[in-house]
């Protein structure tokens, strides 16, 4: 089932995110009177078609849904009769053809506007960015940082919430340069901080590259201190109450909660000896924790939960929300953010400071897109408008066999005063397939790989 969802998440974000790319061009031809031959979800053989309109325009849903197209008259490809001339797409004047073509990223870049504003007027979640106390001898630990610190800006950009937190500092850490961070400590003052991020390697970037220099966020310490207790569960058939200290399992003592799950898990199905105490009494009991099997892993469970300070967990949590009209310009500079944020990205990997490792594929993306559609509408809408922004500067970029590769012809053709070549264009579309082929191949391997290695 977890599987099936993850496939369907996936094949709803993709199918939402094309589907918008070729509205875009196909409400930019038809501005410009462009006659439309078909409007295709996915490429291969159509699962689905419908002839709709004065121009019989076939609507089409096909069997590989990783994509999709918008097939226009074109002298070209002798697909236009005498009287629908005037209608080609290549008979339109140069700054229609840029408009048609651009339209596909710019309804992405519109959508994830749209998904962040929504985001912004309903409230998003997020973990206020306290620090955990740093590694000893760690460079976060040589910067001054200590338990409990509050970020509040990062190279002079103010942050509400770790996600803005890590993504500045990810980005600062690609230059392997220092720093400013600001941060308030437990008692309100306000200090500013030198990180260095010089020993952050490109291999790290997509793997917990905070951890490297001591830094990472605040986690509520918990101790074994019985929360909650599921009637009916193991633990509640062995007599453990709400309120219960666990001191020991085993003869082992347990001081953490961490500590306790890890002895719980480890025997599934095997009587453990439990010490704990109540109201000042010590008591020892036999419990069974429960055997649990759950994607392939079988654990041991015992029905309970930790007891949790209610109001550190208020103080540690917030909500990023605007008002409808500010929302507009915050999602705005959103997707400015993140597009500009991308394109970094790629050229730094191009330029070998940042790891090809980090490019992502279909694999990726499917497992992304599972894991945010499980955590509720608000994460799975996020990673919608993140793949929006993606998928909108992907098709910018200049390869002939993407929108961006297009609008370079274009280009020329305004400098040189006439049309490329059709064999300049051939050759450049057959170098971009190629290239194109190769970046998804060396793609797959890394989520082959990360799902290998973990």
């Amino acid at each position: 089932m977890s599987f099936l969802f993850t496939v369907a998440a996936f094949i709803l974000a993709i199918g939402v995110l094309v589907t918008i790319h070729e509205l875009g061009h196909y409400w930019a031809a038809r501005w410009c009177n462009v006659k439309i031959l078909r409007f295709s979800i996915g490429f291969g053989r159509p699962l689905c078609l419908r002839r709709v309109g004065p121009d019989q325009t076939e609507w089409v849903l096909a069997a590989l849904p990783l994509g999709g197209y918008v097939k226009m008259a074109d002298e070209r490809d002798d697909s236009v009769e005498a009287s629908d001339r005037a209608r080609a797409f290549n008979n339109k004047s140069v700054w229609q053809r840029i408009f048609i073509v651009s339209a596909g990223p710019l309804a992405n870049f519109l959508l994830a506007g749209v998904l962040y504003w929504a985001l912004f007027v309903s409230g998003m979640p997020g973990t206020k960015p306290y620090v955990t106390a740093p590694l000893p001898n760690s460079v976060a630990a040589q910067a001054g940082f200590v338990e409990f610190d509050l970020i509040t800006s990062i190279a002079g950009q103010s942050v509400k919430t770790w996600g803005d937190a890590r993504l500045l500092l990810l980005d600062e850490a690609v230059k392997r340069g220092v720093v400013e961070v600001e941060v308030e400590d437990a008692g309100g003052q306000r200090y500013s901080r030198r990180l260095s991020l010089a020993g952050v390697g490109k291999d790290d970037l997509d793997k917990d590259f905070l951890g490297k220099v001591g830094l990472g966020p605040y986690r509520l310490k918990l101790e074994p201190v019985l929360g909650e207790v599921t009637v009916g569960s193991a633990a509640d058939r062995a007599g453990l109450r709400a309120g219960d200290r666990i001191t020991a399992v085993d003869g082992q003592t347990v001081s953490r909660w961490e500590t306790l799950v890890e002895r719980i898990v480890a025997k599934p199905d095997q009587a453990i000896n439990v010490e704990l105490t109540r109201s000042g009494q010590a008591f020892t009991t036999a419990v069974t924790p429960e055997k649990v099997t759950e994607n392939g892993r079988t654990f041991g469970r015992l029905g309970v939960k930790p007891k949790i300070d209610q109001a550190l967990l208020d103080k540690l949590g917030t909500t990023v929300r605007y008002g409808p009209i500010d929302a507009v310009s915050r999602a705005v500079t959103k997707v400015w953010d993140m597009s500009s944020f991308s394109l970094r990205m790629m050229g730094r990997m191009l330029t070998g400071d940042v790891s090809w490792k980090n490019l992502s594929g279909p694999i990726t993306i499917a497992d992304y897109a599972g894991q945010s559609a499980s955590l509720g509408w608000m994460p799975y809408v996020n990673f919608l408008a993140l793949i929006s922004v993606s998928l909108g500067v992907l098709n910018l970029l200049p390869v002939p066999v993407l929108d961006g590769g297009q609008l370079m012809y274009y280009m020329a053709e305004i400098l040189k005063g006439s049309p490329v070549s059709d064999r300049t264009m051939q050759i450049g579309q057959q170098v971009g397939l190629a290239l194109l082929l190769g970046l998804t191949a060396f793609a797959f391997y890394n989520d082959i790989h990360r799902l290998l290695t973990g």
